[in-house]
């Protein structure tokens, strides 16, 4: 569910806007009636990333740290 409000009422009742995002609800800040802001849960499911698991399934080319070929150099500076 989602729900706007104008920047005077989300100042003015902050915490319970959180209350109602922290149990799952979208909230949309807008200023003169044009959405500016959404106020969303945070996703605390993330799963905490450990080192080396893509260990052997990786290859950096012995050519990486090369300069790049004046060709495709071009294409980047057009």
């Amino acid at each position: 569910m989602t729900t706007q409000v104008n920047t005077h009422e989300a100042k003015t009742h902050l915490s319970k806007l959180l209350v109602r995002v922290q149990a799952g609800e979208e909230i949309i800040i807008a200023k003169a009636g044009m959405p500016v802001a959404r106020l969303v849960p945070v996703d605390t499911d993330m799963k905490d990333r450990k080192p080396g698991t893509a260990r052997g399934r990786i290859e950096i080319a012995e050519t990486f740290d090369q300069p790049l070929p004046n060709e495709l150099l071009d294409t980047f500076e057009q």
